[in-house]
């Protein structure tokens, strides 16, 4: 009789068990969705708030000297032929895929620029000239490249500047004849 009982009575500890664990899984997900939805309605009232005031900033910058010179050079012959540039390569950038380029200079400086200061490099890709900064001590694992050289460029961003004559691209990765000249690394500061 006894063998009965426990017979009977052990798939039914076991079902509770699991109707009990599956309820329990129920209330956490619906637990967290809920969480997750509040946090979700929080982060957009918050980047609603955030655009606003980014949008105030910029028009505060936009009506500076600097920012009026800035939209003067975007509206040039010299700007709009720097953003032309940039619409050639921004699915490479975005993909962070291979660009194949050409050394144009290695020696490329700005006005007044302290000779300490960040190294330049020009190349051509796709008929169009970039630039790429590089602080001195990167800039010597580029040293064995000369001008027509030819390598291959991977950049994550760009960005304008009406005091330079070319697209600026990020070299986070350049490659010479299935050599890895300078790789970025991202580690240093988290990925930023």
């Amino acid at each position: 009789m006894k063998k009965i009982i426990y017979t009977l009575i052990l798939p039914l500890v076991m079902v509770i068990g699991l109707v009990f664990s599956f309820a329990t899984f129920a209330y956490r997900s619906g637990a967290n969705r809920e969480i997750k939805n509040e946090t979700k309605s929080s982060q957009k009232q918050l980047s609603v708030a955030d655009r606003k005031a980014n949008l105030d900033k910029r028009k505060k910058w936009e009506a500076s000297p600097d920012g009026i010179k800035y939209k003067e050079w975007e509206v040039s012959p010299e700007g709009k032929k720097v953003h032309a540039s940039y619409d050639k390569i921004k699915k490479s950038i975005k993909a962070f895929t291979n660009m194949e380029a050409v050394v144009t200079s290695l020696t490329f400086k700005r006005a007044n620029a302290k000779s300490s200061g960040p190294k330049w490099l020009i190349v051509k890709i796709n008929g169009e000239e970039y630039m790429m900064q590089f602080i001195p001590k990167d800039f010597q694992q580029l040293n064995s490249l000369k001008v027509n050289d030819k390598i291959i460029v991977r950049s994550r961003s760009a960005g304008y500047s009406p005091n330079h004559p070319y697209l600026i691209i990020s070299g986070d990765y350049i490659a010479q004849n299935n050599k890895i000249l300078f790789k970025r690394d991202f580690s240093k500061n988290n990925g930023c």
